[in-house]
């Protein structure tokens, strides 16, 4: 179902919130048909997904090559030859280590106070609001807009058209091919003019940082550079607005008896905020794509060389030979092994400590501040913000 490019609601039969979605049991690697009809093996145990994540010989860069099939979700900033998401070896060692010890889990840890500042302000001005708030327009959106543009050092305008650019830059595939071209030709013109400025006259920011990095690095071609800047700065918002706005739903539509031991508990706080990485996907894609370049055995089935991998990360997180049949019946249970929503090996998401860190403190923080929060209408009822590769509620209306 595809959605007009300037509202990104969809309507039609109602959409199931994303932690109602059902997973089929996972078994060995299989042939699946892709939306184009083209052909690919689906992995979904959770040890064939680590191998499929972790082996060299599977890869991203060969996805994109013209003769490979067309990928649905892989387009706009996504789909880009020059995102680090999708370099293998040498090209992408280089651009991950000018952001490695940005984000050590020591390195986001220092980030904590201001984060936490910036928290307890959007709860301040939730406290002024006239009943019932809109959650997302006074919470899950401002809170990690102000965390990102504080982060890479954004001006307000640049603040402002950032939900502009994510729309284009993380397309569905749903908007017009002139439309993405001159969102994602605008969005590129910030990120070169944000470098220049920082080569110029250097800060304290992160994209300062990145510059510095880069220039010792040596040999980053400029377009690799600033898809990396965009990337990080509508990845660095989205993910964490999706991720909170759906969690919050979840907690207050359907586990409500979980909110005051969210609030009163911070290491209570941490575990949920892990559960919940863990369980709810960002959006309805299943799978991370990957390219065999030889043939693999994975699960003992060989999958032949030129063959396009999905490793479903929703269903091997739910594999039960590692993690409990039941998953979401204690939320504050340590999950019994590492989860796989930020990824594995060489493309583990550099940003899931920053991600755990927000959700956890601005979970834990608004059940403190807010006790007897509770939704003002029906979970049911909720629209949501479509168009992109993740999915969020539109409006989350709560009082207290």
């Amino acid at each position: 179902m595809s959605c007009p490019a300037d509202s990104r609601t969809c309507s039609g039969p109602p959409t199931l919130p994303l932690h109602r979605l059902a997973f089929d049991p996972p078994g060995p690697p299989r042939p699946v048909e892709l939306p184009d009809g083209g052909s690919a093996w689906l992995v979904s145990r959770y040890a064939d997904v680590r191998k499929v994540l972790t082996d060299s010989r599977f890869g991203r860069a060969a996805l994109h090559s013209p003769d490979a099939p067309s990928l649905s979700g892989e387009t706009g900033l996504v789909g880009s030859l020059d995102l680090m998401f999708n370099q293998d070896g040498e090209d992408h060692l280089r651009l991950r280590r000018t952001l490695r010890r940005a984000f050590t889990p020591r390195a986001v840890a220092r980030w904590r106070p201001w984060i936490a500042e910036i928290v307890e302000k959007c709860l301040d001005e939730l406290t002024d609001r006239a009943r019932p708030v809109d959650l997302v327009d006074g919470f899950t959106l401002p809170l990690p807009v102000a965390v990102i543009s504080r982060l890479m050092g954004l001006d307000d305008g640049a603040r402002d058209r950032l939900r502009h650019w994510t729309l284009y830059a993380f397309s569905d595939g749903s908007h017009p091919e002139e439309e993405m071209r001159e969102a994602l030709a605008d969005f590129a013109a910030f990120g070169v003019a944000l470098l220049a400025e920082r080569r110029k006259e250097p800060g304290d920011d992160l994209t300062s940082v990145l510059v510095l990095a880069a220039d010792e690095e040596g040999g980053i071609p400029e377009g690799q550079l600033v898809d990396l800047v965009c990337g990080l700065v509508v990845g660095g918002h989205d993910s964490t607005m999706t991720m909170l706005g759906n969690s919050l739903l979840y907690l207050l539509g359907e586990r409500p008896e979980t909110w005051s031991r969210l609030g009163a508990d911070e290491r209570a706080a941490e575990a949920l905020a892990d559960r919940l990485l863990h369980l709810v996907p960002l959006g309805d894609d299943r799978g991370t794509a990957r390219y065999a370049a030889v043939d693999t055995r994975v699960g003992g089935v060989t999958i032949p060389a030129g063959s396009v991998v999905l490793a479903d990360c929703g269903m091997a997180n739910r594999d039960p030979a590692v993690f409990p049949p039941r998953p979401f019946d204690d939320l504050f249970a340590p999950l019994a092994a590492p989860t796989l929503s930020f990824g594995a090996g060489a493309h583990y998401c550099l940003g899931a400590w920053l991600a755990r860190m927000e959700l956890q403190l601005a979970l834990h923080r608004l059940a403190a501040r807010f006790p007897r929060l509770s939704l003002a209408g029906s979970v049911d009822a909720v629209e949501w913000n479509r168009g992109t590769t993740s999915r969020s509620p539109r409006r989350i209306e709560v009082t207290w």
